[in-house]
């Protein structure tokens, strides 16, 4: 057994011991307009305390859907509207899509389309988030 699969193993035994039940799912939400937000919202305030606290230590999680699965505004469908300019378009084919090329897409206010051979970190899929970059993957 490698040193890696040695390694996994134990963290899979933490977790077991940890997480008797595996990790909590996440509930996938979208929140593409303010009042998707504003229901959101009104919903986390209308749980029991046992739910907000399942909320609050992390037991009930949420996850944005990804834009590729949020609606496209009319006239979108060749590049993202952004104050009645289309936003241009990167196209990535293969190889890792890392937090570098996500700060440059938003630097040059691009979005980007994924093609099957192309993977999305997961730092980048949080900077993408934080900055607004729209991203969308080919199946």
């Amino acid at each position: 057994m490698s040193e890696l699969e040695e390694l996994r193993a134990l963290v899979r035994e933490v977790i077991r011991d940890v997480l008797p039940k595996g990790l909590p799912a996440a509930e996938t939400v979208n929140l593409s307009t303010d009042e998707d937000l504003a229901v959101f919202v009104k919903r986390l305030l209308d749980l029991d305390p046992d739910q907000r606290e399942e909320v609050r230590s992390g037991r009930k999680r949420f996850r944005l859907a990804t834009s590729s699965a949020l609606p496209v505004p009319a006239g979108a469908a060749n590049g993202a509207e952004r104050d009645g300019e289309s936003a241009p378009v990167r196209r990535i084919e293969r190889g890792a899509v890392t937090e570098a090329v996500i700060n440059a897409a938003a630097r040059a206010g691009e979005r980007l389309v994924l093609g099957r051979g192309a993977v999305l970190t997961p730092l980048a899929r949080d900077r993408a988030r934080a900055s607004g970059v729209q991203i969308e993957k080919e199946r």
